[in-house]
């Protein structure tokens, strides 16, 4: 009759560096390690009580799904990582450039042209930009004539509704579209100059810092000028 032979035995016997007690507390198996343990198993089992088929069976299905999900995990970091390296990439090629993004407000400049875009919701009669200043005062109501639905461009030069010149400063644009009776709001996007990018913790995403809107989130970004 063969002895059996405990599992920390059979650890010293293979040369391994740990205790099973030691591997349970978190240390790792690697696939050899397990092969070894399996075979010496099957050598020291008792031939009056041997293992059945099922429990090997249930061993090497057990090792195959942890050993699978770990390469399942290292796969999609290694793609996480790929895909934010694309778009640091893509985010950096930015800088300088014009992009649009939603925006209900931003700093006009003295003296500069305020572009951006109205996104009709539906076929209208009739659309109209007002360009309010922080403090609520209408500056300027633009009727931009009937309109398909879609994106459409605008422009604003800075003029209030007597033509004056306005002073550079936070301005709030608003827009809304008339079909026949009925009247929606329009949502409304600004054009703004890329300043930098930054990087957010923790690989969590990336924010445009840009001339007249701020800080915008990269994911925002409608258009590229």
């Amino acid at each position: 009759m063969v002895a059996s032979v405990s599992d920390n035995q059979l650890f010293q016997d293979l040369g391994l560096s740990r205790t099973l007690e030691e591997n349970k507390n978190g240390g790792d198996l690697g696939q050899e390690d397990f092969l070894k343990l399996m075979t010496t198993q099957l050598k020291n089992q008792d031939p009056f009580k041997p293992m059945e088929s099922g429990d090997f069976l249930g061993q090497i299905a057990q090792f195959s799904t942890v050993s699978g999900i770990g390469d399942l995990q290292e796969s999609f970091n290694s793609f996480s990582n790929n895909l934010l390296s694309s778009q640091t990439l893509e985010a950096a090629s930015l800088i300088g450039r014009e992009v649009t993004v939603p925006a209900e407000s931003g700093i006009y400049v003295a003296g500069e042209t305020m572009r951006g875009a109205v996104d009709v919701p539906m076929s209208a009669n009739e659309v109209t930009l007002n360009i309010y200043s922080a403090s609520g005062q209408l500056v300027r109501s633009e009727r931009m004539g009937s309109q398909e639905s879609g994106m459409v461009e605008f422009e604003w030069d800075g003029l209030d509704n007597q033509g004056n010149p306005v002073n550079t400063g936070l301005y709030r644009v608003e827009a809304e579209a008339r079909s026949g009776t009925s009247t929606v709001a329009a949502e409304t996007y600004l054009n703004t100059q890329v300043l930098s990018v930054e990087l957010g913790r923790n690989n969590s995403g990336m924010t445009l810092d840009t001339r007249t809107l701020g800080s915008v989130d990269f994911s925002n970004v409608r258009r590229i000028g």
